[in-house]
């Protein structure tokens, strides 16, 4: 297999990205100058190695210490937590400047039957973060309200489920609630206006 087809199959990998797309990055990347090269190689080698995951929420970032710069902000409202299913998802919610509590990213591992074990270890950690978030780097926090921020696709309402199932096991005083489905069915959080998510928190029940 020829070196256009190698780096062909590999950008088809990313998520999105079908072969006609993961063909022109190939030959966009053969035009480019040797310096332009080595700058992409040398930031997602970067990208590796100075990229961690907070140790509350599982963002992604460079701060120095364990937690992002969410969860190190002492100015944020540690009664509510808000579960979502990606980075993205998060992103696109602290846009909207309307929420101000924690995160927790669930990050589940694609099929919800065939990836179990993962899944099963994944929400345990929700559920440890909940009961000692002083554990996670978080101090004096006291959760009054989980915000569960899945997307309305099927996969996403099974997240749902299996988050509230998670949350009504644990023994402590906080009410669970859901975004309002300001959202279309099928569509997903990271593609939302401002205004549609901003609308979704207010009228979350």
């Amino acid at each position: 297999m020829d070196i256009i087809q190698r780096l062909t199959n590999l950008f088809s990998d990313f998520p999105t990205v079908g072969p006609r797309t993961a063909q022109r990055f190939v030959y966009y990347l053969m035009k480019q100058p040797k310096e332009r090269i080595e700058e992409i190689t040398n930031t997602i080698l970067e990208l590796k190695s100075k990229i961690k995951f907070c140790s509350f929420c599982l963002n992604p970032h460079e701060n120095e210490n364990s937690l992002c710069l969410i969860c190190a902000n002492y100015n944020r409202n540690k009664n509510l937590l808000c579960i979502v299913e990606k980075e993205q998802d998060l992103i696109s919610i602290e846009k909207t400047g309307k929420y101000n509590g924690l995160y927790f990213i669930l990050n589940l591992a694609g099929s919800l039957t065939r990836n179990q074990e993962i899944n099963t270890l994944k929400l345990e950690g929700l559920k440890q973060r909940i009961q000692n978030p002083e554990k996670f780097g978080i101090k004096d926090a006291k959760f009054l309200e989980m915000i569960i921020a899945t997307n309305p696709t099927p996969e996403g309402i099974n997240s749902s489920v299996l988050v509230e199932r998670i949350l009504k096991d644990i023994k402590q005083d906080f009410k669970i609630t859901h975004l309002a489905r300001g959202i279309p069915v099928g569509g997903e959080l990271e593609y939302a206006d401002e205004e549609t998510l901003e609308s979704a928190f207010e009228g979350r029940k």
